[in-house]
This record gives C-alpha cells, sequence and structure tokens, in this order.
C-alpha cells in the first residue's frame, strides 16, 4: 500500500480499475516499492522473464510485488536522483538484455505530496519495426516511383518521382483511373482486366512495363504492383513500386540494332580469327618438326665432324712421324753418299798401289832379263804379279765406276728424300690447317646444334602458344555467342 493512502477509497477503486485495462501498469510507492501490477503488466513480464533474467540473474515475477524497482536499473542512482526530481509525466526507453521497453513514469500526489509512481510498460518491438518501416519506406520513395490506388484502380497519391517520369502534375493524376497510363488497346483487353483482379485477390505482380506519360511519351518501368491488407486480411489499396527504366530499354533497341548489325562481320572476324589460329598452329607444328630434324641432323654432323677431326689428329700425326723418318733417311742417305766420297779415295789409293806394283812388276822383269836363266823364275813370277796388278787395276776401276753409279745414285736418292721431305712438310702443314679448321667447325657445329635446339624448343613453345591462341579464339567464339545470346535475350 502507498503511504498514507491505506484510507483512499476513491484510489484504491481507481487502483482497481486498473486490472480491466489492457495497459501494462505497475504501481510503485514514494521509496519504489513495487506495490501493484495489473494482469498486462504481469504477463509481459513473465513473457519477457526468461531474457531478463540473462541479465539480472536475481529477476523473478513471482517476487516483483514487494521488489524495489531497482532491480531493472544497473545503476539505480541515477534513475532515483531522476524520479526525486520528477514533477510532470516522463518517458523513457530502457533496454534489458535483448529487450527494448518503452515507460511512461507519472507522479502520484495526494494534496500537493508525492505519494507514489505510476508506471506504464510498453514492448518497444513493434514501435521500433514500425520506425525501421517507415526509414524504409522514406528510402524507397527517396529512390523510386511510388503510386498509390484503390482496388477499383483509382490513383490515390504518387511522390514526386512518379509524376516526373511521367510528365504530370499530382492534381491531374488523383482521381483519376491507372488506365491513363496504358495503350488503349491493352486498356480494353481482357488482360488488363485480369491483371486487377488479380491484384484484388492478392496477388503480387511483378514485371518491365510499357506505360504512357503526359503527351503520349512512351515510358518503361521496371515494376512491383503491391496488394496491402488491412487489419481482416482483405485488399485495402494497391501500391505500386517502380524504377524509370526507359533509358536502359532505348540503350537496348540500339544494341539489337547493333547486334543486327554487327554481330554478323564479328562471327566472320571470329571465323576468319579460328581458321588463321588453326593455319598458323599447323605451319609451326611442321616449323617445329622441321626444326627439330635439323637439329637431329646437326648432331648427327656434330658426331662425324668429331670423328673426321680425330682422324685429322691421326692423319697428322702419322704425317708428322712420316716427316721424321725420311729425315732420318736423309741423313742415312748423306752418310753413305760420303761413304762412297770416301771409298774414291781408297780406290785411288789401291789405284795408285796397283799402278807401283805394275811399275815393280816392270823393273823385276828388267832385271829377270839381265839375270838371264837364272832370272827366269823371277820373271815368270814378275810377269804373274803384272797380271795382278793389271786386274787390280781393272778391278779398282770397275769398283770405281760403281762407287761412282753408287754416289750417283745416293745423290738421286737425297735429292728425291728433299723433296720428300718438302712435299710432307707442305701436306703436314695442310694437315695442320685443316685439323685447326676441322675444329673450329666442330666448334661451330656444335654451337649450330645448341641453337637448334633452343630454336627447336622455341618453335615448341611458339606452336603450344599458337594452339592457346586457337584455343582463345574458340573461346572467345563461345563468349560472343552467349553474348548475343544474352544480348538477344536482353533486346526482346
Amino acid at each position: 500500500m502507498f503511504k498514507g493512502i491505506g484510507r483512499n477509497s476513491a484510489l484504491t477503486s481507481k487502483i482497481a480499475a486498473l486490472d480491466a485495462l489492457r495497459a501494462n501498469v505497475m504501481i510503485a510507492d514514494d521509496d519504489l516499492n513495487i506495490i501493484h501490477m495489473n494482469p498486462s503488466v504481469i504477463d509481459l513480464m513473465r513473457e519477457a522473464e526468461a531474457d531478463l533474467r540473462k541479465e539480472l540473474p536475481r529477476f523473478s515475477v513471482a517476487t516483483l510485488i514487494g521488489s524495489n524497482i531497482d532491480i531493472f536499473h544497473k545503476n539505480p542512482g541515477h534513475q532515483r536522483k531522476m524520479l526525486a526530481a520528477l514533477s510532470k509525466p516522463h518517458d523513457a526507453t530502457i533496454k534489458v538484455g535483448h529487450r527494448t521497453f518503452d515507460l511512461r513514469v507519472t507522479p502520484l500526489s495526494d494534496r500537493g505530496k508525492r505519494i507514489g509512481f505510476v508506471v506504464e510498460w510498453n514492448d518497444a518491438k513493434e514501435r521500433l519495426l514500425n520506425l525501421d518501416y517507415i526509414a524504409q519506406f522514406v528510402a524507397v520513395n527517396r529512390s523510386q516511383a511510388v503510386i498509390e490506388f484503390t482496388t477499383d484502380g483509382q490513383v490515390v497519391s504518387a511522390n514526386e518521382n512518379f509524376l516526373k517520369a511521367m510528365g504530370y502534375r499530382l492534381d491531374e493524376v488523383v482521381g483519376k483511373h491507372h488506365g491513363m497510363f496504358v495503350e488503349p488497346d491493352y486498356r480494353a483487353s481482357r488482360d488488363y482486366a485480369e491483371f486487377w483482379d488479380r491484384l484484388r485477390r492478392g496477388e503480387f505482380q511483378a514485371a518491365q512495363y510499357k506505360r504512357i506519360g503526359k503527351n503520349g511519351k512512351a515510358v518503361w518501368i521496371e515494376g512491383a504492383y503491391n496488394p496491402i491488407f488491412d487489419a481482416s486480411g482483405k485488399v485495402a489499396k494497391v501500391v505500386k513500386f517502380a524504377t524509370d527504366i526507359t533509358a536502359q530499354v532505348e540503350l537496348l533497341a540500339n544494341l539489337k540494332i547493333l547486334i543486327d548489325q554487327n554481330f554478323g562481320e564479328i562471327d566472320g572476324a571470329i571465323d576468319q580469327s579460328s581458321n588463321e589460329a588453326g593455319a598458323a598452329s599447323k605451319a609451326a607444328d611442321e616449323t617445329s618438326a622441321n626444326v627439330q630434324m635439323v637439329a637431329a641432323s646437326a648432331e648427327e654432323l656434330v658426331a662425324s665432324i668429331g670423328e673426321i677431326s680425330q682422324s685429322m689428329v691421326k692423319s697428322r700425326s702419322a704425317t708428322d712421324d712420316a716427316f721424321g723418318r725420311v729425315v732420318s733417311a736423309g741423313h742415312s742417305t748423306e752418310k753413305l753418299s760420303n761413304a762412297a766420297q770416301a771409298m774414291n779415295g781408297i780406290v785411288g789409293l789401291i789405284q795408285s798401289i796397283a799402278g807401283q806394283i805394275n811399275l815393280l812388276a816392270l823393273n823385276a822383269t828388267i832385271e829377270a832379263a839381265r839375270a838371264g836363266e837364272a832370272g827366269k823364275g823371277f820373271a815368270v813370277v814378275a810377269s804373274e804379279v803384272k797380271n795382278l796388278a793389271n786386274q787390280a787395276a781393272r778391278a779398282t776401276e770397275q769398283i770405281s765406276k760403281e762407287i761412282d753409279g753408287v754416289q750417283t745414285t745416293s745423290d738421286e736418292v737425297v735429292t728425291a728424300l728433299g723433296a720428300i721431305r718438302e712435299a710432307i712438310g707442305t701436306v703436314r702443314e695442310y694437315v695442320t690447317v685443316t685439323a685447326t679448321a676441322v675444329e673450329q667447325q666442330s666448334s661451330v657445329t656444335q654451337s649450330i646444334s645448341a641453337t637448334m635446339q633452343s630454336a627447336s624448343a622455341a618453335v615448341s613453345t611458339v606452336s603450344a602458344s599458337v594452339r592457346e591462341i586457337s584455343s582463345a579464339v574458340h573461346e572467345a567464339a563461345v563468349a560472343v555467342g552467349k553474348t548475343k545470346e544474352a544480348a538477344s535475350v536482353l533486346v526482346r
């Protein structure tokens, strides 16, 4: 009970009357102790009890009466200070956990003295939703064309966006039928009548529509006709939200013209590109095969030149050996010639001895003749010595002739060996030059082989790239085909 009002029967009757109200009413005394809660507020608190306990663990509907209103506040000091100075109704919104409540606190007085407070509770969910809906509607109204109709199609109101798109003033459309915005043939058709019948049945309708603005101007809209229901579930009105897409439709019409004019050329160009890419790919493959063949031939040539180079090295070694042997033979032949010349001196000595012997034999013969019979035997010996001396002279002459022949032959051999040495020296120089050239050719050929291998790899890369280009052209053709189909759909 309120302090000092226990005997106030009029106030007691008023408190009793609160139980019959649908309003959510809570009464607290001057010390903010809860002394009464009508059934509506009790139901509200029970419905929110589980959520409130998440933030207020001590909260319990069963123990609210008799507890202090501070239970709803984490920091009650501020609340008490504000209520102490309260002299007129005060509106506030509090949030407890996920719940939001709108409160109206009204001080109660008896003969000028405050005796308590009446607190009206309301779940703020619907109010906040309505505020959100209003904000959304304002946003829609700001960005889209909006017009309202009765269920019979009479214009109730229209926003500035709609009037601007259609070219009318508000007073020119309010009270007029929706049919003023459609073509006469469609307005008289069964489809138009069915359009409004479906709306009156509550069926939502959305599409692109052609409408007629002021002075017969064609206006295209992307619109949605929305039946609005009243509390009884009956369609009360129709609201249309629309966007002016006239410019887009005109662009699509131009696109259709471009499609009709240019897609044939594009298809031809892509076909030509595809054919050329295919031919290029084929040529690249053939070039790659040819380059690989040349590269293989270059490798074989490198191997052949390597073998030639080895043969030239061996030939050079053999030529050097032959040159050395010819030089050695030349030296031996010179020794032979020198020996022959030396034998000439010996032959001369023999001839001189033979002459002396012959002279001695002559003297012996003369002395034997002088001796007479006693000298006959000596004369015979002298005669034989003379014969031997003559034979030795003849033999010496023959030896001299042979030695001359040997010397002449030796001279000829020396001359021939010199010529052979010069010829082998020339061959040796040619072999050396040839071997050097072969080595250079081997190095160059190896470089050519490596280059051809690189070229083969490069051509293979080009071939792969051309195939990728061909694939890309094919994909572009497919994409253009899809674009063409999509564009055709857009411009229908």
